[in-house]
This record gives C-alpha cells, sequence and structure tokens, in this order.
C-alpha cells in the first residue's frame, strides 16, 4: 500500500491511503459525516467497514494517533449504501405499521414520566438549596465571630 506521510504538528498526522484523491478533497467523505447522511449511527457504519470487504477503501486519515478521523470517496459509500439498502430490502420482511395515534399516546406518557421526574428533582435540588444556605449562613456567623475575636486579641 502506498502511504504518503506528513506531519502537519507535532501530534497531527495525516495519511493518503490513496493518493490519487490528494487535491480532491471535496470528494471526500468522512464516516461520520456518512452516518449521519444516510440515517444510520456511527458505529454502524464501524461495522460495515469490518463486515464487508466491498466497504470502499480508506482514502485519507488526519488527527493525532488517538482520534483519527476517516475519509472514504463519497461516490463510493453511496454506491456501498445503496447497494446494500436495496439488499437488506429484498432480505428483510415488511414490518406492519404502528399507527400514528399509538405513537402520540407512547410519547405523551414519555414526557409526562420525564415531567414527573423533572418534577422530583427539582424539589431534591431545591431541599439541598436550602439546606446548603443555612449551612452558608451558620459558616459566616462562625467566621464574623472568629473573626471578631481575633480583632480583640
Amino acid at each position: 500500500m502506498n502511504e504518503n506521510t506528513s506531519t502537519t504538528k507535532a501530534t497531527t498526522l495525516t495519511i493518503w491511503h490513496r493518493p490519487e484523491f490528494q487535491g480532491r478533497e471535496k470528494e471526500l467523505i468522512h464516516l461520520a459525516a456518512g452516518a449521519k447522511l444516510v440515517g444510520v449511527t456511527r458505529s454502524a457504519v464501524s461495522n460495515w467497514a469490518a463486515r464487508h470487504a466491498d466497504f470502499p477503501k480508506l482514502v485519507l486519515e488526519t488527527g493525532p494517533d488517538t482520534r483519527r478521523i476517516k475519509y472514504v470517496s463519497k461516490a463510493e459509500f453511496m454506491a456501498f449504501v445503496a447497494l446494500r439498502s436495496t439488499k437488506a430490502t429484498a432480505r428483510r420482511k415488511p414490518s406492519p405499521h404502528r399507527p400514528g395515534a399509538v405513537i402520540d399516546a407512547e410519547h405523551l406518557e414519555h414526557c409526562e414520566r420525564q415531567v414527573a421526574r423533572l418534577c422530583d428533582l427539582a424539589i431534591r435540588q431545591a431541599a439541598k438549596l436550602t439546606e446548603t444556605r443555612h449551612a452558608l449562613k451558620a459558616a459566616r456567623s462562625r467566621r464574623a465571630q472568629a473573626e471578631a475575636k481575633a480583632r480583640t486579641r
């Protein structure tokens, strides 16, 4: 594999796995952006890269050793996704759709649970704040007494 390596900073590294794309960076997409573009998680794209031999080959890696940003050709990525989606659609049985009213009812229940949880949290935090204010008042009183005692000595 032909790799051109150049260091732009002491910790940042740029590795071109496919130098023919140098100067054509607009044709590239990093894997996280690709995941967002096609509506899947970043881990799904990572799984595709690990499991499928026909996944687009890396073009570029940038960033520090601990946090690499990987780029592939956007056209190759979209072709891969299109091929995968047609294969998956052919295998998958149609799922029954949930009525919108059911989805709305579940969403309402979720929101009600969230409101109840947050109200409980607000009550607990208000009690803790009151307790903290009393402790602060007592500490200030003790400090004032200590300062007064220090002045009299």
